[in-house]
Parts: structure tokens; C-alpha cells; sequence
């Protein structure tokens, strides 16, 4: 008999880059071990490679690949179960680039399962931490077409041609799969993705790693990738607001909110048909389900099973989540 569902936690994978730097452990007092620094941590992945292990509770250390076998639709909900099965659908990470990660694009759901059997990677970004003046990469800052792109790569004339945009703590960037970006040195940000490791390496600044070595890239695997239309606005618009739930980010891949709240509120997710990932990026708050307190803190991740309709999320100094599912 299967064990009821609750508020589910996993263990942190910690991914040392050649870009990453300490603010996981500094910032968000996550350690990081021995590793020489931490650029990524992968909170809730269903990426074969990497699938989370749960933390805590009767299910501990099941993966998650192991409960949705076993759960199914009781924890994506019957949509999500019926179009991904098996595989979780979403990726949470956090990223701190120490220095500017490469110029890079991903592929659409098309190309990704042409080329690897694979989703696509459409993601977001909403920057929880910068270092003054902090910059990132999205898209292009003039109209773009592929022979054009061309003659500025094969110049060493790519950065005039990308758009950069400051950005600064509560910033949000959607990125839809195709457009070139990278995330620039000095960002702490916490990143919602679809289920894909696919990345294609533009540039990489003539880095070398720790052998002396530059790392790969993937010059003609990115040309039918990206997308070439210029946007005149890259940066998310939005009117962030105390104790009130600001839809941030809305796509068929998942639909990202920000709650920055005062005091302690109530959830109502019934008229949902998918779990629910709340992002702590700052503050602490317990959720309260049937009878049983589950503590988050900032730097935390949980994972709400779609049988979980309502709860509590009790504060005594506030907290601020993102909150993502599939509508």
C-alpha cells in the first residue's frame, strides 16, 4: 500500500563550474562540501543523470523517478502524468556565476528530440542576489538573420550585436528556447526549466580550464537553434506587490508567480490539475498539512503533490517564494 503523500524536500545536487563561485554557501548557506566552488545547485530534476533523492519523511530517499511510478498523476496531477509519464517535467535550480558563464542557446522541443530524444529548454530567471552593476545576455539588439550572425561570430565581432541588460535583485528574464544568452558575473539567481541538460556553447571568452584546456563548442549545432528575431524587450514586466501572488512568467512549459509575504497566508490549490514547487528566496515559513509542520527556509525547495490541496504557510519575520506549476 502506497504511503499518503506530504510536502516533499530532496537532497541538493551541488555542481562545481568553471564560472561558479561561493554565494551558495555565503548567501544561501548551503554547503557545498569539499567542491572548490558551487556554479549550480539542481533542488528538484528529473534529468536522468541527476534524478532527486527525497529528504525527510516517510518516502526518504526515493527517488523521484521511483514515486512517479508509484504515484502517478497523484503527484504531477492527470495532465502532466499523461503527456510526460514518467519523467518530472521541471527543472529547479539555483546558478552563481562568479564570472560570466558562455555565450549559449538551447534547443526547442523539435530540434532536441531530432537531435537527442530530448525536450527542449525554454527556462526563467529571477535574480534573488547582484553585485553592483551585475549584467546578463538575452537575445539580440538589432535584427538578426543568420548569414548576418555569421559574419559578426566569424569576426570576433558576437558581443556587439546582444542585447545586455543590467540586472538587479526581483529582475525576471524569460528564455525561450532559442535565444542566446549567458548570465553574467556577480548574479545569484534561481532558475525554473524545462527537463533538459541540452546546451549549445556559442562562445566561451578563450577559457581554459584547470588542464589548460578550452571547453566545447558547438558553433554549427547552435545556427539552427537560435532564434534570430530581434525583441525590442527582453526583461519581464511586472508590479511586484506585498502578500499578493504576481503571476511572473506564463508559457505551456510552466506558469511562475512571485509571493512576498508580510504574514502568514493561506494556499487554495484545488483548482489545479499539477503539483505546485515553491522557491524560497528569502525569509522562512512552515507549511501546515494535515496535522504535520514542514519548515522552509531560504535556499529551499518543496514539492507540493497534487493531492495537496490547502495549506498554511505560517511566518513570523515574512518569506518570499517562487511558485510554479503546469497549467
Amino acid at each position: 500500500m502506497s504511503k499518503t503523500l506530504y510536502p516533499l524536500k530532496f537532497k541538493t545536487i551541488f555542481k562545481d563550474k568553471i564560472w561558479g563561485g561561493q554565494k551558495i554557501r555565503t548567501y544561501l548557506h548551503k554547503d557545498f562540501g569539499n567542491l572548490p566552488n558551487c556554479g549550480e545547485t539542481w533542488e528538484i530534476s528529473g534529468v536522468k543523470s541527476d534524478v532527486s533523492i527525497v529528504h525527510g519523511g516517510a518516502l526518504d530517499g526515493e527517488s523521484l523517478a521511483d514515486l512517479l511510478e508509484q504515484y502517478g498523476a497523484d503527484l504531477v496531477g492527470e495532465k502532466v502524468y499523461k503527456h510526460f509519464g514518467n519523467i518530472f517535467p521541471l527543472l529547479v535550480k539555483f546558478i552563481d556565476a562568479n564570472e560570466d558563464l558562455s555565450i549559449q542557446v538551447h534547443p526547442n522541443d523539435e530540434l532536441a528530440k531530432k537531435r537527442h530524444n530530448s525536450f527542449g529548454k525554454t527556462e526563467m530567471w529571477y535574480i534573488i542576489e547582484s553585485d553592483p552593476g551585475s549584467t546578463l545576455i538575452a537575445g539580440f539588439n538589432q535584427e538578426m538573420d543568420e548569414q548576418k550572425y555569421l559574419e559578426k561570430f566569424n569576426s570576433g565581432h558576437l558581443m556587439d550585436v546582444l542585447n545586455r541588460e543590467t540586472a538587479n535583485e526581483g529582475d525576471v528574464f524569460f528564455l525561450p528556447a532559442g535565444r542566446v544568452h549567458t548570465i553574467g558575473a556577480g548574479l545569484l539567481l534561481a532558475e525554473i526549466q524545462q527537463t533538459s541538460d541540452i546546451t549549445y556553447r556559442i562562445y566561451d571568452f578563450d577559457r581554459v580550464d584547470a588542464n589548460g584546456h578550452k571547453r566545447e563548442l558547438h558553433t554549427q549545432e547552435a545556427l539552427a537553434a537560435i532564434d534570430y528575431k530581434y525583441y525590442g524587450n527582453y526583461k519581464t514586466q511586472y508590479n511586484p506587490e506585498k502578500d499578493e501572488t504576481v503571476q511572473l512568467v506564463s508559457c505551456p512549459y510552466f506558469t511562475t508567480s512571485v509571493l512576498d509575504a508580510t504574514h502568514s497566508t493561506g494556499k487554495d490549490y484545488s483548482n489545479l490539475d499539477s503539483f505546485v514547487i515553491q522557491v524560497c528566496l528569502a525569509g522562512a515559513y512552515t507549511i501546515k498539512y494535515n496535522g504535520e509542520s514542514y519548515p522552509v527556509k531560504m535556499g529551499e525547495c518543496i514539492l507540493l503533490p497534487k493531492t495537496i490541496d490547502n495549506i498554511e504557510l505560517e511566518t513570523e519575520g515574512g518569506f518570499k517564494i517562487l511558485e510554479s506549476f503546469i497549467a
